[in-house]
């Protein structure tokens, strides 16, 4: 399911909402906005393979800083028959064209009682000490949905770095969910090494 079916974009002023939010305010109980997941997509993850991090297990978002995830790398090569020579099939003269891997960010979350309006994705890596990327990602603005499935949002997709000086460290990333009032919904680090396969 998206998570842009027909909740994002949603007005504060909207009267629906508001009586929403109403509704449920007698039957709280817990946080309004649930971060569950991250995880990374990728056309190239073998079948079966995921990368996910459960951020409601307290004891698992403590190791996803400590160990690193294998991530890889933004390039790969495929052998593709050259074009410049003609020689017999059985001798058939090859070179290796670049295909570039894109991998997308995903999101998953409940929102409990109140429209939350603003949410967005905060992530800044380093890599030995140096900030090699910042980014700010809207998420956009959801209604409550308690007792059906989580929202499940998909990111931009982008391309990893690549080569041997991308793969001989390990990055650090800090990633944080918060709305437009600075609500802080999940604040945690985690690490990646970018390798040749997965």
């Amino acid at each position: 399911m998206s998570a842009q079916d027909d909740t994002a974009g949603l007005d504060a002023h909207d009267e629906s909402l508001n009586q929403i939010g109403t509704s449920t305010a007698a039957t709280r109980s817990g946080p309004n906005v649930v971060i569950l997941s991250l995880f990374l997509t990728s056309p190239t993850l073998p079948e079966g393979k995921t990368i996910e991090m459960d951020l409601t297990d307290p004891n698992a978002v403590a190791t996803y800083k400590e160990t690193p995830f294998d991530i890889k790398e933004g390039i790969e090569y495929r052998r593709v028959p050259s074009t410049r020579y003609a020689p017999p099939s059985h001798s058939r003269r090859f070179h290796r064209v670049p295909t570039y891997i894109f991998h997308s960010v995903g999101i998953q979350f409940k929102v409990n009682y109140d429209v939350i309006l603003g949410l967005r994705y905060i992530q800044v890596v380093h890599r030995n000490e140096v900030t090699v990327e910042r980014q700010e990602r809207m998420l956009g603005s959801y209604a409550p949905k308690p007792d059906g499935p989580p929202y499940v949002l998909n990111l931009p997709t982008e391309e990893f770095p690549s080569g041997m000086m991308a793969r001989s460290g390990t990055y650090h990333v800090k990633s944080r969910i918060i709305d437009d009032d600075r609500n802080v919904y999940a604040d945690f680090e985690w690490v990646f090494k970018l390798t040749k396969e997965w």
